[in-house]
């Protein structure tokens, strides 16, 4: 009998290291499919379709998107996204993206540049920032994510061969087109009021802030404004790398 007894029991405990086994392989198989949706949304080229053509502003797009539709007698393309207020690029790196601007700084953290839910979010521009750009200092938000996808390129940056070849870029907005170049990798905390309060500080501000500590400087063009993009660094829950850009409009 107690044989008997300690053979059911024995199968009981098998059944139950099964069921656990299979539970933690369906969780791990889960989470890898979880991890790879939320790498291909973030990888999802297909916005590339709304990526302004050389030397032209959002506006200009619409216009010939309008334009095209009066003569077809169509419907108008969709050639600007919802909340879209620029086209950011660097020339030769993963940064290629449209950016939107939402009614706060959290709007787009787990959104993505069409409304829909995503983990990666969008890239997109301080919600106190102008968006046609005028400001002096303007900030870009975008999540750090492995593989340099989104704004996990920026650890690139930090190489100063790199930095040193992967400078210039540009950022279309609604009626201007911006040569962006590069100036300084900065870590900074999420708490720094100089870094990240962009309304309340000039460009002339910012550059002697950054002469001071960053890892990466070089003397920037006066009389610009500048544009950081920013991003979470590993190094803890607060920190944060910043890579800054001068922009100057291409007929200045």
């Amino acid at each position: 009998m107690e044989i008997r007894i300690i053979r059911v029991l024995d199968s009981i405990v098998d059944a139950l290291v099964i069921c656990v086994c299979v539970l933690l392989i369906c969780i791990g198989v889960y989470s890898f499919y979880d991890n790879l949706y939320v790498y291909e949304n973030a990888q999802d080229r297909s916005i590339l379709a709304y990526k302004p053509p050389l030397n032209k502003t959002l506006a200009d797009m619409k216009a010939e998107a309008e334009e095209e539709a009066r003569q077809t007698g169509e419907e108008a393309r969709t050639v600007v996204l919802n909340k879209q207020v620029a086209w950011l690029y660097v020339e030769d790196t993963p940064i290629d993206f449209p950016v939107v601007q939402g009614e706060d700084n959290y709007e787009f953290l787990n959104k993505n540049v069409k409304g829909e839910f995503s983990l990666s979010g969008s890239i997109f521009l301080d919600s106190r920032s102008d968006p046609l750009f005028r400001d002096e200092y303007s900030l870009i938000y975008g999540h750090h994510m492995e593989y340099g996808v989104m704004f996990g390129s920026l650890d690139s940056f930090r190489d100063k061969e790199y930095f040193s070849a992967h400078r210039q870029g540009t950022i279309v907005t609604e009626d201007a087109v911006y040569e962006l170049t590069l100036f300084a990798v900065v870590d900074g905390e999420a708490s720094d009021p100089y870094l990240f309060q962009p309304h309340r500080h000039t460009a002339l501000e910012m550059i002697g802030r950054l002469r001071k500590g960053s890892v990466v400087f070089t003397e920037p063009e006066e009389g610009c404004r500048i544009v950081a993009m920013s991003t979470c660094s590993a190094d803890s829950y607060m920190s944060r790398l910043l890579v800054f850009g001068t922009i100057k409009g291409i007929d200045e």
